[in-house]
């Protein structure tokens, strides 16, 4: 189905910025040293905060970067609508999943931006308790995330916009050893 919107659309670097995302969110290090939950929830949550980063470095760009992650938001729904169609999840039952992930991404996305605009580590931290871990004793791999996410916005930041509007984006390296040894 990804495909196909796709083909009417004809914006190769949407897809390309989507698949970045979600390769970067996969990586094994995640689910294994920085110990979010290998599930979908926690699959999902990495989606989200990897959208996020690619999003918060287009805002405030022009309308173009505006479209761009606009059109990348809209894939990345179109693929969950998808993937849970797969799952035999009928359609009253993806309107609700759906709607609950769009508002899910939302008050993540707000929670991290207030707590960037904050300079407040701390509220990072803890809305990655809340959200990706779903339990507080995560503290050191909670603090790596917001060390990844500090140094994979600045490298974004680094990276000139049309760069990624060509679909290249850059991630930081995760900080795995810190979180995997003190956890």
């Amino acid at each position: 189905m990804v495909l196909r919107f796709f083909r009417r659309r004809d914006d190769s670097s949407v897809l390309r910025v989507y698949k970045s995302i979600v390769s970067q969110a996969r990586q094994p290090v995640f689910y294994t040293q920085l110990r979010v939950p290998d599930s979908v929830e926690g699959r999902f949550e990495m989606i989200v905060f990897h959208a996020f980063c690619v999003f918060h470095r287009l805002q405030g760009e022009d309308d173009r970067a505006s479209k761009l992650a606009q059109d990348v938001f809209d894939l990345f729904f179109v693929d969950m609508d998808q993937s849970l169609r797969e799952q035999g999840i009928g359609d009253e039952g993806v309107r609700r999943r759906i709607r609950k992930m769009s508002e899910s991404f939302f008050g993540r996305s707000q929670a991290y931006s207030q707590a960037l605009a904050d300079g407040n580590d701390e509220a990072l931290a803890e809305a990655f308790l809340r959200n990706i871990y779903a339990e507080p004793t995560q503290t050191l791999a909670a603090s790596a995330l917001v060390e990844y996410m500090h140094a994979t916005l600045s490298k974004l930041g680094r990276t000139p916009v049309q760069e990624i509007m060509s679909g290249s984006v850059s991630w930081a390296e995760v900080p795995a050893d810190s979180a995997e040894e003190n956890c």
